[in-house]
């Protein structure tokens, strides 16, 4: 079976194929191309969806002569149907209805996040994890339950994508700031205190955010490490605190920020004293792509034989906890 996924929740518009053929899966294809804002400044969803208009017709030609398949082969199209940018939701699904609806193939809306967690399952291997899905649009822990992702803990206010970004848009960076973050913060080891806030098992970011613009003119390296080891550590006291409470064995790390080393050291030793296995998905794969949107669809595509066009909807607050897992 070959599924054809389009990615266009924020900054990445990013067409996928995957094949499955038994219990085998194999991506034929992951083609991106992301909207860049100019230096210290944000992503603006108008410019960004006009950005995925005019890219969306070469990323899906370069997608298919990548995978060697043309679009009448294709036995499914699943698209991103939020949460995210409306502008840019609303890019991805009207070219997953015209082609689904031209060449009659049946058309899959799922959600963003729930495709960070199933391809990053996927390619590690986590069977039955606690997850931290961090990134620009999520900051939550999550487990599995009774045909539901329930949430053990999130974000208050901004999540750890944002707060990483808005520091480095605010000294004069390009979004996403995540990298060069990182980047500064490994060649500082001088701690300046920063607000730590955790209040019950939700962390709350508004705070650090303020206190690190004020302590920038100190020196942008101190910081940066500054804010990586508070951040990283409120994140790794609840992740903890969840894993105690659920029991679970495994814990999966998905979304942008989960490229982070330094997040997965704090989290490696962590499951290290629980006894637990830690995963986290491919650097390649961590941020917004269509093979995440792409395999979601296929696992859906197992209970269900398509939406009607007329449900094809975009949803840009869809929650996680919201959706039931069927498959």
């Amino acid at each position: 079976m070959l599924s054809l996924g389009i990615e266009s929740t924020a900054h990445t518009f990013s067409c996928a194929i995957i094949e499955k053929k038994g219990k085998q899966v194999k991506i034929l294809s992951d083609v991106r191309r992301i909207y860049r804002p100019p230096e210290g400044q944000g992503i603006h969803p108008r410019e960004a969806s006009r950005h995925h208009a005019e890219n969306s017709p070469q990323v899906l030609a370069d997608c298919l002569q990548k995978a060697n398949v043309k679009i009448d082969e294709l036995d499914i199209i699943s698209y991103a149907a939020g949460p995210g940018l409306g502008p840019c939701l609303r890019i991805g699904a009207v070219v997953a209805r015209s082609l689904a609806s031209y060449y009659d193939i049946p058309i899959y809306p799922v959600n963003h996040a729930l495709g960070h967690i199933e391809l990053g399952k996927m390619l590690t291997g986590a069977k039955d994890p606690l997850v931290l899905l961090v990134s620009g649009g999520h900051t939550m822990i999550l487990a599995f339950l009774s045909g539901k992702w329930r949430v053990f803990g999130e974000t208050l206010d901004i999540t750890l994508g944002q707060l990483l970004d808005q520091i480095g848009r605010y000294a004069g960076f390009a979004s996403p700031c995540g990298p060069k973050i990182e980047e500064l913060a490994s060649q500082s080891s001088n701690y300046l205190s920063l607000p730590y806030v955790v209040k019950g098992n939700d962390v709350s970011f508004s705070g650090i955010l303020s206190a690190t613009k004020r302590i920038i003119p100190k020196g942008l390296e101190d910081a940066c490490f500054s804010l990586q080891e508070t951040a990283f550590s409120m994140i790794g006291e609840a992740v903890e605190r969840a894993l105690s409470f659920t029991g679970k064995k495994e814990l999966l790390i998905v979304g942008g920020v989960a490229a982070n080393k330094r997040l997965s050291e704090i989290l490696q030793s962590i499951c290290k004293r629980h006894s637990c296995k830690f995963f986290v998905a491919p650097k390649e794969y961590a941020g917004d792509c269509g093979s995440q949107i792409s395999w979601l669809g296929l696992l859906e595509s197992t209970v269900k034989s398509g939406e009607k066009m007329e449900n094809t909807f975009v949803k840009q607050s869809w929650r996680l906890d919201t959706v039931n897992i069927l498959y």
